[in-house]
């Protein structure tokens, strides 16, 4: 499925700071999270999820992977740890409940914190784990999922899917070329890096420290799609992959070289364009 094209944002350039929260899970649940419905259809096919399945989502975000689930007739349950993404999340699947209540409806849980707040002796085990928030981009980035991945296959059935998510190579996306934005600051100002090419082991490693035996993987055509540059620059700092380099240097600077980096994939007719491939995996629990 082709991603549709986002909205122009009529106002300001500039991406809402780290530090709006509110203002990033919009933009994120707005502009970018619907670039990865072909990642979720394809695990979803692959899995033939429906009414059997009881699904926990780790790093849910603002919803849209649970949405999909559910309107296959899963049982859906979410935990992350941005209590904004949270609330659009529950203003989308459960509807009239409000932000601060009603964290279920139903088949249907949100909840704020990690894999420990999704249990309840009261419902069956779950049977499918997904942690759908894209690995191998950002150093580092897979240490805190292997304790969550951990912590959510307690929860669920011997022999359960677990699906975890990656970049595919570099050469297969076109957004790592804006990516290295990221890399080139925090290396010329010798802080943390942003960015690192993904490699092609790195979903297998994060399932064999998490205990977990890798059963299939598949690879997804997921292109960015954005209506202009500003709704670009906008979805892709919600990612928080160039907070790093915010933090080394400032928020104008990076968005400037973000802007620049993205013009080759800026069309004739104003729209922005990048062609990627991400990798998943299924792994069981044992």
């Amino acid at each position: 499925m082709t991603p549709m094209l986002v909205q122009h944002h009529p106002h300001p350039a500039s991406a809402p700071p780290a530090t709006d929260a509110p203002g990033r899970a919009r933009d994120w649940a707005e502009i970018q999270e619907r670039m990865l419905v072909p990642l979720y259809e394809a695990v979803y096919e692959h899995l033939e999820v429906g009414t059997g399945t009881r699904l926990l989502g780790l790093g849910c975000g603002s919803g849209l992977a649970l949405l999909m689930a559910a309107a296959r007739g899963a049982q859906v349950t979410g935990v992350d740890t941005d209590h904004a993404r949270v609330d659009l999340a529950r203003e989308r699947l459960l509807p009239g409940s409000g932000a601060h209540d009603g964290v279920r409806c139903g088949e249907t849980r949100l909840l704020y914190g990690g894999p420990a707040e999704a249990a309840d002796p009261t419902r069956p085990a779950y049977n499918l784990v997904t942690a759908f928030q894209p690995i191998g981009c950002t150093a580092g980035d897979s240490e805190g999922l292997v304790p969550a991945l951990a912590s959510g296959v307690r929860l669920a059935e011997r022999g359960s899917a677990v699906v975890l998510a990656g970049w595919g190579p570099p050469e297969r996306c076109a957004t790592s070329t804006v990516l290295r934005v990221a890399g080139r600051l925090t290396e010329r100002l010798r802080t943390r890096s942003g960015w690192r090419p993904a490699t092609r082991d790195d979903l297998e490693d994060v399932a064999a420290r998490a205990g977990l035996k890798p059963d299939g993987s598949g690879r997804v055509a997921c292109p960015f799609g954005y209506a202009d540059v500003e709704s670009a620059v906008r979805g892709l700092f919600s990612t928080g992959l160039f907070d790093a380099a915010v933090e080394a240097s400032d928020q104008a600077t990076v968005e400037k070289e973000v802007t620049e980096a993205l013009h080759p994939y800026l069309r004739p007719d104003g729209t922005v364009w990048m062609p990627n491939v991400f990798r998943y995996l299924v792994a069981r629990t044992p």
